[in-house]
């Protein structure tokens, strides 16, 4: 447990004979121009670091410069550290910072908490507390109170740490390769439901106006876009074009999961959030969300419900419990955002707040907690009414520097977040990581023990259960709305229905150029799907989904029909009583959709048909088929329509469309559907 502040300890024991070699004639006279550029560069490095604020990252080359020169002298590889922990790149501080301290103990009253940073930031957790209690702030420094407050915040970060590398999390963390990632700093991902596309925030070259940050010397944001080539690759990122970036900082910030609504984050009025829509492959230009969600102050990150009618989102407006507060509001609704609480939201920062498309498990970054440096990645699950205590994704997903904006797939197999790594392309790269679920339990040996004597002793091998990975429970629909005849994909508008309630509780729309839909559905709902478009006759589908459901990925291609005599649809949210031929009541909607159908079209006649499967006696199943449709006319009727427009019949198992021999199929036999008579 001791080894690393014992191998500290040693170190500076055994430098504490040296000495810190200035930048002087008297050292390097015989190499007159290597000092004059030395120390060239350190001019130039202090110019930088001087400036009020910092600019630590235009620092540290000339810095890096001057040191190669001459690699003993105390203040520069104090300032070489200093930079660094000011820069992507943190953990390199702690060898330049213990090289300080090796050659003059007292070379900044900052060097004990440095040092802790230093030693905090490479995991060396024993180490970093024990220099961070003793960095006591020197007597008459200003924010005494603060200072303290801080160290004793970043020794309990390290018993954090300490605690949860004890037992790692699960997981491979791959680099998402060269066709996400550049030279240059790569974040802020963003994917569809089923993980097809992704996109993130690079500061390449290339960029829009081809800008550089005057602060950080940089690229300016751009966003990118890239799809899933095979199993693992991804496609060559492509820039989003003018609709989306700008001469300025142009970042993402959140995605609706089936990939038609992108919100971007842009630096006017202090940093506010934009929608954009996707119309066919080209992004329309973003416009400004409304002033219940953006203010005068910074909102920098968001995500949508799986509906699309809410959104969650961070904000550093007053009245918060913290720095940055997670909070929640409908979009199309008046009320203000509300605060999601205390069990979320802490004194300290919260950020990158992602719902998965369960609608019910939120992942986002936060300051406190117990987080074991800087922003941590937290899971919570809304479950009876409220947020459940923030779970610490645990390391190595976590790291002691600042692990924010992760997102997840639907499935719940793959995380996405950046970071800074050694095996990175770069500066910060994308990462994808792979959940592996619980260890298997190790499998004891169940040999019989036989005397040796036996020449072939007998075994029995017994296999441990497999460990299931717990999945999300969500099913993603997806698939390609066609019109039937020409096969040319439509832009339909896609209702989903909770058929218990008989309501309408999402409406999306398909790609108006590829027909291409995808519709998040969590688990305990029984869902009516109506795929619908004025011109063509609507299409249903049911997904009844009871609670606990695990994750699925159905892929289901529509095609919608033209009002044609002779044409049939499926009525598929049609339900009876088991055996009987009473209407259940989540047959409402279809019901009403249907009648709705018939007042619109007046001329419209219709026959309403009853089909079984082949299990139980043909005329048994005849006759129940019929009585079906008849309830289905009668409840028409009733509702005003003209008997005479309304034919039904009962088929039974005489004209199946699938094979009855799998549950499946007769599951498929097992319909309500009317046909075109007449129009």
């Amino acid at each position: 447990m001791h080894k690393y502040l014992l191998a500290f300890l040693l170190l500076t024991a055994t430098g504490a004979s040296a000495q810190s070699v200035e930048f002087s004639k008297d050292r390097f006279g015989n190499d007159k121009e290597g000092l004059k550029a030395a120390q060239k560069a350190i001019k130039q490095g202090d110019e930088f670091y001087d400036m009020d604020p910092p600019r630590y990252e235009q620092a540290l080359p000339h810095y890096l410069a001057a040191q190669k020169f001459n690699p003993s002298n105390d203040q520069l590889n104090f300032r070489i550290g200093d930079c660094y922990l000011h820069s992507g790149f943190k953990p390199r501080a702690l060898e330049y910072l213990q090289r300080a301290y090796q050659l003059n103990p007292d070379v900044d009253p900052r060097i004990h908490y440095l040092l802790g940073r230093g030693l905090h930031l490479n995991a060396k957790w024993d180490a970093a507390i024990a220099e961070y209690k003793r960095a006591t702030p020197a007597t008459g420094a200003k924010n005494t109170a603060g200072l303290i407050q801080d160290i004793q915040k970043k020794i309990r970060e390290c018993e954090n740490g300490r605690k949860l590398a004890a037992k790692p999390s699960r997981v491979f963390i791959d680099n998402a390769g060269p066709g996400v990632n550049s030279p240059f700093p790569e974040y802020g991902p963003v994917i569809t439901a089923d993980e097809s596309v992704i996109l993130f925030t690079s500061r390449r070259a290339g960029s829009t106006g081809g800008n550089t940050d005057p602060e950080t010397g940089g690229f300016f944001e751009d966003v990118y876009q890239s799809t899933r080539e095979g199993k693992d690759g991804w496609s060559a990122a492509q820039n989003l074009g003018e609709n989306i970036n700008t001469e300025g900082h142009d970042a993402t910030v959140g995605l609706a999961p089936d990939g038609q609504r992108l919100l971007v984050y842009m630096e006017d009025n202090g940093g506010d959030l934009h929608e954009a829509n996707l119309r066919g492959v080209e992004w329309r230009k973003p416009q400004k969300l409304g002033s219940r969600i953006n203010s005068k102050y910074h909102e920098s990150s968001a995500s949508y419900t799986p509906d699309g009618r809410s959104l969650y989102f961070v904000s550093d407006k007053e009245g918060g419990l913290g720095s940055r507060d997670i909070y929640k509001i409908e979009i199309d609704g008046r009320g203000p955002a509300q605060n999601l609480g205390s069990v979320i939201n802490t004194q300290y920062g919260e950020e990158g707040v992602f719902l998965h498309p369960d609608g019910k498990t939120m992942y986002f970054s936060s300051e406190g907690h117990n987080s074991m440096g800087g922003y941590d990645i937290f899971k919570s699950v809304f479950e009876n009414g409220k947020w459940s205590t923030p779970e610490n994704l645990g390391w190595p997903i976590n790291t002691p520097d600042d692990d924010v904006f992760f997102v997840i797939s639907a499935s719940g197999r793959h995380g996405y977040y950046s970071s800074f790594r050694d095996d990175g392309l770069g500066s910060k790269d994308i990462y994808q990581i792979t959940f592996l679920g619980a260890e298997k339990p190790p499998v004891l040996s169940q040999e019989d023990q036989l005397l040796a004597s036996r020449v072939q002793p007998v075994k029995e091998t017994l296999l441990a259960p497999p460990v299931a990975i717990v999945a999300a429970q969500v099913t993603i629909l997806k698939g390609v709305v066609t019109e039937e005849a020409s096969r040319q994909p439509l832009e339909a508008t896609i209702d989903v229905i909770d058929n218990t309630l008989n309501q309408v509780i999402a409406s999306f729309q398909s790609n108006e150029k590829s027909g291409r839909y995808l519709v998040s559905l969590p688990s305990g709902v029984n869902y009516g799907i109506v795929v619908r478009k004025e011109g063509y006759l609507f299409h249903s589908e049911n997904f009844d989904l009871p609670a606990g459901s695990a994750y699925a990925e159905v892929v289901k291609d529509i095609a919608l029909k033209k009002l044609d005599v002779g044409v049939k649809v499926v009525l598929n949210n049609i339900f009876f009583d088991f055996d009987k031929a009473t209407l259940r009541k989540e047959s409402t909607g279809e019901l009403e959709r249907l009648l709705k159908l018939l007042t619109e079209t007046p001329a419209l006649r219709l026959e309403i048909s009853g089909h079984t499967d082949n299990v139980g006696k043909a005329e048994y199943n005849k006759d129940l088929s019929q009585r079906r449709a008849k309830a289905v006319v009668d409840y028409l009727v009733a509702k005003g329509v003209d008997k005479a427009r309304l034919t039904f019949a009962g088929y039974g198992d005489t004209q199946p469309v699938a094979p009855n021999t799998s549950k499946t199929g007769r599951q498929l036999n097992r319909r309500t559907e009317f046909k075109v008579t007449g129009k």
